[in-house]
């Protein structure tokens, strides 16, 4: 998802070609030979191959200057950024096995959440309190990727109780362009 959405933020031309990981496309040769880690995303530009979200993201900041931030320019913001979405990436597993993005799109039912799944919940709630701003605006004083990761990770809470500001974000990150575009892929 955030590379698809930092590409359209970019307007950068992009083909996106999917692989069926249940069937182990993602391992398949072909693949396998331009993709390091056998992992989806990859980005293809030219010659150049490259897996994984922020790889790319910070890929397409550094070799497209001249395009839309995906990215806060501050560093300090931006080394926030990345410390959210590695987090987001990484400190989940339990929500994110137990509640895909298969969930969030109604295409298997959103079942109680196990117990490691409710504590990494608890902990995205507190989390996300502490860095969504209480006006409702974006994350770090202007929207960058990393409002599209934390919306779509709240998205999987939308079977359980969330506070009424966190749901409120993540739906106005919903209606963005870039993640509507890449809503309505998933939803085919």
């Amino acid at each position: 998802m955030a590379a698809f959405v930092a590409l359209s933020e970019k307007g950068l031309p992009f083909e996106t070609l999917t692989r069926d990981l249940a069937a182990g496309q993602q391992f398949e040769p072909g693949y396998r030979s331009q993709s390091l880690t056998s992992r989806v995303p990859m980005l293809l530009d030219g010659d150049f191959a490259l897996s994984e979200s922020s790889a790319i993201i910070e890929y397409l900041e550094d070799a497209y200057p001249d395009t839309v931030r995906v990215l806060p320019a501050d560093p300090k913001a931006r080394a926030r950024a990345r410390q959210l979405q590695a987090w987001l990436r990484s400190d989940l597993l339990p929500l994110r096995d137990e509640r895909s993005t298969e969930t969030v799109f109604g295409r298997k039912p959103a079942l109680p959440l196990g117990e490691a799944a409710r504590k990494a919940a608890d902990k995205l709630i507190a989390v996300a309190e502490a860095v969504a701003p209480a006006d409702g605006g974006d994350l770090f004083g202007a929207w960058c990727v990393a409002d599209a990761e934390l919306a779509l990770l709240l998205k999987r809470l939308t079977a359980d109780e969330l506070p009424p500001r966190l749901s409120a974000y993540a739906e106005r990150q919903w209606q963005r362009p870039s993640l509507a575009a890449w809503r309505g892929r998933q939803a085919r």
